[in-house]
């Protein structure tokens, strides 16, 4: 595709990139390494600096436009992992002369500068569709509240995603709800792909014999940042109605805003087994990943949940909350996986009949192991590729925007041609 797309380098526009605490960045990590991997040369421009030399050697130096330290809610946004860039235009000007085609990944001020700028010197620009509104409200105890949610959708959409051809959504409820609002570009559904390894960690967990189904310990896991919308706290109540709480290990993987709320509520609750706070990297990660019992993810709203993909794709069977605005139930094969949202006692349900089945359980999980290898990331970059190689060609499927794709490739040709000759 390298010699197809007929591109050498690739700019990922990532308000925070080095950050291990945020799924959209995590993303922009493992499409930047795998793209390099394929003979690119791939550059970030972000807010953020590297922490240390692994972080480094994610790009070949990045352009970076320092921290934008937002007033009053700062506070909350470093705790979600996140952090807002500068919008520099010099810096925004000097990366994207050196790129050959752009993709953005969060709809704020660095990418809207950034598409702005691609429009005005005929840059080909592509955009991902990474954060619901409701993550945004959430925060803001108001995620509920419909007309707030849709009014940020629009915003979005007038702002940013009218002034690309081509949008990266990892799910097909995403594509569903951009539709429903309106969004005229062409939408390519493309998961965020996970990691080889936790598909080989689960190949070589599933070929090894039995455990003892008699151990005293059951371990019971979710990934996830420790705030309002991944509800953690329903897996905190639900051990007030599983016969096997007293049994059971709670380990939570993230950080965030919620840690001392959910600390309180564990407290209250009496658990005889207090939960564990942790936060890995990938191989820690994986290594409590395989001596779990079972994977829960109870988040409210989710564009994918990749982390969920990387639970069973360690051969372990997921129990996902059935939400309506979450796209994580598509994951479920059947509804032994799902629970009622928000119910803790439904969930109890649920993980007390896998834990009373563990030869059912031991099926199922090798058959999610295999379900996530529709979800690979080399699998995921081909797609994204094609999805550049459209941009570049200037193919678009969408009527509605047909006018401006012609306008924008005879002005990119101009432009093009007055710099051959400049």
């Amino acid at each position: 595709m390298n010699s197809t797309l007929g591109v050498k380098k690739i700019l990922f526009v990532v308000d925070c990139l080095y950050t291990s605490n945020n799924g959209t960045s995590i993303s922009a990590q493992r499409y930047i390494s795998e793209l390099r991997k394929r003979g690119y040369e791939v550059r970030a421009l972000c807010g953020d600096m590297p922490h240390n030399e692994e972080e480094a050697n994610i790009t070949d130096g990045d352009f970076c436009t320092g921290i934008y330290h937002f007033p009053v809610f700062q506070p909350i946004c470093e705790k979600q992992g996140f952090t807002y860039a500068n919008a520099d235009e010099a810096v925004i000007r000097q990366a994207c002369d050196w790129a050959d085609i752009v993709h953005t990944m969060y709809p704020f001020a660095l990418s809207l500068k950034t598409i702005k700028y691609c429009n005005k010197t005929g840059k080909p620009v592509t955009a991902a569709f990474h954060v619901q509104p409701e993550n945004i409200t959430s925060s803001l105890c108001c995620g509920k509240v419909k007309w707030i949610n849709d009014l940020i959708y629009s915003a979005f959409r007038r702002i940013i995603y009218s002034h690309v051809n081509h949008i990266h959504v990892p799910s097909v409820f995403v594509a569903n709800m951009l539709r429903k609002h309106g969004y005229k570009a062409r939408i390519h559904v493309i998961s965020n792909g996970i990691h080889d390894d936790f598909i080989r960690a689960g190949e070589t967990k599933l070929q090894q014999p039995k455990a003892n189904s008699q151990q005293q310990t059951i371990k019971i896991m979710m990934v996830g940042r420790l705030s309002k919308e991944k509800r953690q706290d329903v897996i905190i109540k639900a051990m007030k109605y599983s016969k096997y709480a007293d049994h059971i290990q709670l380990v939570f993987a993230g950080n965030g805003p919620e840690y001392k709320h959910y600390l309180k509520l564990c407290q209250e609750l009496k658990l005889k087994n207090m939960p564990r706070f942790i936060h890995k990297q990938r191989p820690e990660l994986i290594k409590e990943l395989l001596t779990t019992d079972l994977y829960i993810h109870s988040s409210d709203m989710e564009t994918e949940a990749i982390s969920c993909i990387e639970a069973f794709a360690t051969g372990l069977v997921p129990v996902i909350a059935d939400s309506k605005k979450s796209a994580t139930p598509q994951f479920a094969l059947d509804e032994r996986s799902l629970f009622k949202p928000g119910d803790p006692e439904d969930l109890a349900r649920v993980i007390d009949y896998w834990l009373d089945r563990p030869d059912e359980k031991r099926f199922m999980e090798s058959k999610y192991a295999e379900l996530a290898h529709k979800y690979a990331i080399t699998n995921s970059v081909k797609l994204f590729e094609q999805m550049l190689y459209n941009e570049m060609n200037n193919e678009t499927l969408t009527p509605v925007t047909a006018h401006i794709t012609i306008l924008s490739s005879i002005k990119r040709q101009v432009i093009r041609f007055y710099k051959r000759i400049a």
